[in-house]
Order: C-alpha cells, then sequence, then structure tokens
C-alpha cells in the first residue's frame, strides 16, 4: 500500500508530498490523517526548520476532498459526516496554520475546494504558472469545510471571496497572487527550487523569532489592534529569555553572522 503523503527531508527543510496522483492527491481520510501525524514528527525534530507541502505527478496539488468517501459518511447521517469529514479537514488546516515552523505551499497544478484551503492555511505559497485554483463545493450543494469560508475573506475580502465561493469559478495563479493567495507565481519547472528558496531564506534566522512571529500573527489577526499587541508583547517577552535573541544581537554588534541554536 503506498504512502499517501511522502515525507523526504533536504538539509533543513521537510518536503511532504501529497501522493495520491491517479486520484488528483484528493485528499481521503488516510491522506488527512498522515499530513497530521508527519506534522506532528516534524515539529518534535529539531533538525527541521522549515516545511514545503506539494502534490504528487504534474497534474494536480490537491483536487480537495474525496467526493466519494465523503459521500457515504453524508449518507450515514449528520453526527458522522461533521465528525469524519469537516471536523478531520478543520483540524488538519489549522494545524498548518498555526504549525510553529513555517509552511510553504508549493502549487503545481489544480488546488480546489481542501487542496486551496491547504494553501489558504500555509504561511507562504508559491505558485506554478499552471495551477488552476477553484472554490467548488456549492457546485455539490455544500459549502467549504475545511475553513475556506473563513481564510479566504479574509486573505483576499470579502467581495472577492463571496463571488468565488457562490459561483464555484476556476481561477489562475495571476488572480490568486492579486488577492494575496499566493507570493509568487513560478514556471512549473522551477517551483520547487523556488520554494526551496524561500524557505533557505528564512532559514538564515532564529527558529524560535520564526516561531513567535507565526504565533503572534495567527492569534493576532482576528482580534483587535489592542489584544494583537497585547499578544505581540507576549512573542516578545518570550524571546527576550532565550538564547538566540542574545546571539542575534551580539553577532549584530561585532558585524558578524549568527549562528542560532534554536533555544
Amino acid at each position: 500500500m503506498q504512502d499517501t503523503v511522502l515525507y523526504e527531508k533536504t538539509g533543513r527543510v521537510a518536503l511532504l508530498t501529497l501522493n495520491r496522483p491517479e486520484k488528483l492527491n484528493a485528499l481521503d481520510y488516510a491522506t488527512n490523517d498522515r499530513l497530521l501525524a508527519l506534522l506532528d514528527q516534524i515539529e518534535e525534530d529539531e533538525a527541521i526548520g522549515a516545511v514545503i507541502i506539494t502534490g504528487a505527478g504534474d497534474r494536480a496539488f490537491s483536487a480537495g476532498g474525496d467526493i466519494h468517501e465523503f459521500t457515504e459518511s453524508i449518507r450515514r447521517g449528520t453526527e458522522e459526516a461533521v465528525r469524519e469529514f469537516c471536523r478531520r479537514g478543520q483540524r488538519m488546516t489549522a494545524r498548518i496554520e498555526a504549525f510553529p515552523k513555517p509552511v510553504i505551499a508549493a502549487v503545481n497544478g489544480i488546488a480546489f475546494g481542501g487542496g486551496c484551503e491547504i494553501t489558504e492555511a500555509a504561511h507562504l505559497a508559491i505558485a506554478s504558472q499552471s495551477a488552476v485554483f477553484a472554490k467548488p463545493e456549492i457546485n455539490i450543494g455544500i459549502p467549504p469545510t475545511f475553513g475556506g469560508t473563513q481564510r479566504l475573506p479574509r486573505l483576499a475580502g470579502r467581495k472577492h471571496a463571496l463571488e468565488l465561493l457562490l459561483t464555484g469559478d476556476t481561477f489562475g495563479p495571476g488572480r490568486a497572487y492579486e488577492m494575496g493567495l499566493v507570493n509568487e507565481v513560478v514556471p512549473g519547472e522551477t517551483l520547487l527550487a523556488s520554494a526551496f528558496g524561500m524557505a533557505g531564506r528564512i532559514l538564515r534566522h532564529s527558529p524560535l523569532a520564526a516561531a513567535r512571529i507565526i504565533a503572534a500573527v495567527t492569534r493576532g489577526l482576528n482580534t483587535t489592534i489592542d489584544e494583537g499587541l497585547l499578544i505581540e508583547r507576549e512573542q516578545f517577552a518570550r524571546m527576550c529569555a532565550s538564547q538566540d535573541v542574545h546571539e542575534g544581537l551580539d553577532a549584530w554588534i561585532a558585524r558578524r553572522t549568527p549562528v542560532y541554536a534554536g533555544r
């Protein structure tokens, strides 16, 4: 039986590849659960500083939830559908969004439904020029279930998001970039190199500082400015007690390159 998510380490970067190319990397329950388990493993691995998520093959990042599988959950009743499908998917995207190490989505093709929602949840995203996005859940009579009704409006604005959510229309990487869904659009042959390059630019810095920034942004985004500033102060205070902040300051004063220990 093939692994539904492949895991490869390259230096300090973990590459996770959604691996159901014959199903356009649809997110069945096994794929969802394996992705969560791998993220747990990566969080505990101090040698890993960043994560890239991409899709196997040259057609799809992920076509979204496995319709055949979650149809059976819906037919078993509302409680089963919510527990097996909706909560599972929301738990996965929430884990990505709040993950303490930077997560970069490398969108190599179709990113529909849950695939788009992984892109929304990731801290950063790069799309190939052949990427195609959509929020097509309305076509089968449901709203998005992995956070798409919440994250896309926060990224793209209410009217852009509602247009895409209510029509189910596809849109290209150019519009995804304009709306803030992806950071960059690159040729397909340079997609992974670009993602690794972005990870490398982050990994020059303290992993503790990166985690504190992610926490401040993720927790503060949906609060008032005063609440957000309190969160920012809390994250700063946590860094003050670290070795890394002293290393960064000492290196700057001495005009040398800092060497961070992640402590």
